[in-house]
């Protein structure tokens, strides 16, 4: 066998090696158990602060096209509670606020009225349980909800109403919270 050859077939296997070793990898879910499953990376040397007091405040907006799925925007935030977790960031100090808003404001309803509305079972239910669970402060925009006509006796009860999203991002932002927008 020739050296390029060989060359070749060493660079090959090592990609392949590679790609299985990666493929491998499974998901884990840390803190959400069952939403925003993530890959540890031990290998990581920029990791969160086990010390700090995380206070994030996420503008919550990215919903999803089909209302089956899932609101991309609250399956971020549990994918960030997870990666903090692997990242070995204290949970118990993790403050997370969001601020639920525009089109993702369908997403706090209780399954019935998502039914009447869209025909089909509200897909979010489960995730917003486990957030709430997870010490996660859900607050929906009323200004959204008199919008998209959504009655207040409609929202799931784990979501709390605020005046509206630009008063609770201004408000927690003066409480020293980060600013995040999914």
């Amino acid at each position: 066998m020739n050296f390029k050859v060989m060359i070749k077939t060493l660079i090959c296997s090592i990609g392949i090696f590679v790609s299985l070793s990666i493929q491998a990898q499974e998901k884990i879910n840390p803190v959400i158990k069952n939403f925003g499953g993530i890959y540890d990376i031990p290998e990581a040397t920029v990791k969160a602060d086990p010390e700090a007091e995380y206070k994030v405040i996420i503008d919550v907006v990215s919903g999803a096209s089909d209302p089956k799925e899932i609101a991309w925007g609250l399956k971020n935030v549990a994918r960030m509670i997870n990666l903090h977790a692997v990242s070995g960031a204290d949970i118990s100090k993790m403050k997370v606020v969001l601020a639920i808003h525009g089109p993702v404001a369908y997403t706090i309803m209780k399954n019935s009225a998502f039914k009447d509305r869209f025909g089909t079972d509200n897909p979010n239910i489960a995730l917003i349980k486990e957030l709430k669970d997870a010490g996660v402060k859900l607050a929906v925009c009323g200004q959204s909800l008199i919008g998209r006509e959504i009655p207040v006796k409609k929202v799931l009860p784990e979501v709390e109403i605020a005046t509206s999203m630009l008063t609770t991002v201004t408000t927690y932002q003066l409480k020293g919270y980060v600013l995040l927008k999914f």
